[in-house]
């Protein structure tokens, strides 16, 4: 359930969005907020001008609050985003221990404004060679 606080942040993620629009990006912005509300980064679209695809605003936010943040501080946060985050964004919200996101447009939403933007799924196979990639990585969990 959103707040008419919620509803103000929300406001300045969609502010974001138009900005990168005027900048050449896709539209998508995004802020990340403390539990009081106050502003503590926020971010643009930028996969067109910095040409990386992974230049989301939400990723970026989450790889900043990873590096900037203690994890109480992290899990306090809240992330504004003017579009549902991509699983590859939410991936990352979740590895950096951030509380909760508030968006104004889901990704099926999305889709319907923009037809035919879905990818194909990758093909993957495995998994494979499981002894020799457990020697490699169990001896870190343990």
């Amino acid at each position: 359930m959103t707040t008419p606080d919620d509803h103000t942040l929300l406001r300045q993620a969609i502010s974001l969005a138009a900005k990168a629009r005027a900048s050449g990006n896709p539209p998508f912005g995004s802020l990340l907020a403390g539990p009081d509300g106050t502003i503590l980064a926020e971010e643009h679209n930028s996969t067109l001008t910095d040409n990386d695809v992974t230049a989301h605003p939400e990723l970026k936010l989450a790889r900043w609050a990873a590096r900037e943040l203690d994890a109480q501080t992290a899990a306090g946060t809240t992330m504004y985003t003017s579009c549902q985050p991509c699983g590859m964004c939410e991936a990352v919200i979740q590895w950096a221990g951030l509380r909760r996101v508030v968006f104004a447009l889901s990704n099926e939403q999305l889709l319907d404004i923009r037809p035919g933007s879905s990818r194909p799924p990758v093909p993957q196979d495995g998994p494979a060679l499981l002894d020799e990639v457990r020697a490699a990585v169990e001896p870190y969990y343990r």
